[in-house]
């Protein structure tokens, strides 16, 4: 029998009731970060996501409705979450099987301290690329660059971001992302059209980044005497309890392969796990029991050196489950957000302010980045803009590669920089960086990672000046009207607002690419 309250018309919310629960959820995390000193936003997201059940249940919703919203938004995140899951049981087992200590011993004795943050960002971009996986990238090569700076007597924060920086980029541009799929399928363009429009900001700001890491490295180099007494200690305690092999760096090449040849993530990222764990009984005498309990609960070590002994105690299947779970929260009150019409209100009241390019533009990538804060969540960040926005493009002769541009700007390049988003949780949690007793030092790897951010206001002085800002050609707007999509005109983009939302449908769901996955 069908629930008449299921298909019956649901009053939008006003601007400041959608508002309400948006402001309130970010001043309990503000107070909770920033008051209190504990870094756990968990329950301000659960607070956030009762109070928009009861903005739901005020307009009218069933609670049955408002569930729908929230477990559908899950469950199109659930690849991710594999994905979290398979980098925690790669980390415990290429630890144990001497793949990361190989990768930080081989680092320490041929990368230049100077020009690690640059090799570092520029590894991080390459590696990303061939995988189409930022947070494989973090939780793997991301993990060993950490050890290795942490022998130069590099503060972790710097590491942190040039490793996001190059991590972020590589999965920005990389054909294999499931998120640079995921923006072009959303505004109607092709995949490589979208890649070729993104260098415009991308490039230039990869050679600033580089530029400052360049730099910044020759100002961090400390005392030269006490650098390699450091190093020399690491490597030693490496050599002691780990083999150390190029031939370890196989499982890492494996993923690598496999991902080039367009396997399916999770079976690629397992292949990875078996690979490591045959490694490890192989060459380090690892027992079966032992590789099953490191995939689960990690790996520990005790060396003698605390900076190796915080790094390498570190993966495991429940290691993740802080950011699976912070993940969950977040998307849950994404999916409450856009269930109960609160995130269209405010996109509605962006879209009927603006009246030129300039401003639809900076609207779409704010309005990414808007949703990347609130939400916690880079897919819904691109998913649902990239829906709202396109029309109004369309009915002002500008290609929608514009607005694919401005959502993976305020989407994928922006999500590590947010905590409590899924990116920057999984950031925080595995390379190391979490916040205790008041500290938040480690959080300066945010304004550290100069790609990230660098990137949209680049999209934006383009913008403000119409630079590599293509208008629609003929051939694109024949595929607009073969497909009827719906149109607004420059005069009216109030109603290019209503007509956008009202063709929204939230239970349709834009099923990311099959690729690598985050």
């Amino acid at each position: 029998m069908t629930d008449p309250a299921v298909s019956k018309p649901y009053p939008k919310p006003s601007l400041l009731l959608a508002l309400t629960p948006v402001v309130l959820t970010l001043f309990a995390i503000a107070v909770q970060i920033f008051y209190f000193g504990d870094f756990t936003p968990h329950i301000p997201l659960a607070f956030g996501l009762a109070i928009t059940s009861l903005v739901g249940l005020r307009l009218g919703y069933r609670w049955k409705r408002i569930e729908e919203g929230i477990f559908r938004v899950i469950h199109v995140s659930l690849p991710s979450v594999s994905v979290l899951i398979c980098v925690g049981m790669i980390i415990g087992v290429w630890i144990a099987s001497g793949t990361v200590p190989s990768l930080i011993y081989y680092g320490l004795t041929l990368l230049s301290p100077a020009y690690f943050l640059a090799a570092s960002m520029l590894l991080c971009s390459v590696v990303s690329l061939s995988l189409g996986t930022s947070w494989g990238t973090v939780g793997t090569v991301g993990l060993a660059l950490m050890g290795i700076g942490a022998g130069f007597d590099i503060p972790m924060y710097w590491t942190a971001g040039a490793v996001v920086s190059g991590a972020f980029f590589g999965d920005k541009v990389s054909p294999l992302s499931d998120t640079t799929n995921l923006a072009p399928a959303v505004t109607g363009t092709d995949v490589f059209s979208h890649i070729k429009n993104l260098m415009p900001t991308t490039t230039p700001a990869m050679l600033i980044a580089l530029v400052i890491y360049l730099v910044a490295g020759f100002m961090l180099i400390g005392d030269q005497a006490a650098s390699f007494a450091r190093i020399n200690a690491i490597t030693s305690s490496l050599d002691e309890n780990f083999t150390i092999s190029p031939w370890l760096l196989l499982p890492a090449l494996l993923v690598i392969v496999l991902a080039v040849k367009r396997m399916p993530p999770i079976p690629s990222l397992f292949a990875g796990v078996v690979a490591g764990a045959v490694t490890a009984m192989m060459v380090q005498g690892v027992g079966l029991h032992e590789v099953v309990t490191y995939a689960n609960y990690g790996y520990t070590i005790e060396t003698g050196v605390e900076a190796m002994d915080s790094l390498l105690s570190s993966g495991g299947i429940q290691s993740m489950m802080w950011t699976v779970s912070l993940v969950l929260i977040a998307l849950g009150f994404g999916g409450a957000l856009e269930k109960t019409g609160c995130l269209e209100a405010i996109i509605r009241a962006i879209m009927s302010k603006v009246r030129s390019f300039r401003g639809v533009q900076n609207s779409a990538m704010l309005t990414s980045l808007s949703t990347n804060l609130v939400a916690g969540d880079p897919y819904l960040s691109i998913a649902l803009p990239g829906r709202m926005y396109a029309p109004t493009y369309r009915g002002m002769g500008y290609s929608t590669l514009n607005l694919s541009r401005a959502i993976e700007e305020g989407g994928t390049m922006m999500s590590p920089l947010v905590p409590w988003n899924a990116g920057g949780a999984f950031v925080i949690s595995v390379l190391g960086l979490g916040i205790t007793e008041g500290n938040v030092e480690n959080l300066l790897y945010i304004p550290l990672a100069f790609a990230c951010w660098t990137s949209p206001l680049i999209g934006v002085l383009y913008a403000q000046f119409g630079l590599f800002s293509p208008k629609a050609s003929e051939a694109e707007q024949r595929l607009w009207q073969e497909q009827q999509e719906p149109i607004a005109t420059r005069d009216d983009l109030g109603a290019a607002a209503e007509a956008a939302v009202s063709a929204h449908q939230p239970d349709e769901n834009p099923a990311p690419a099959s690729a690598l996955g985050r």
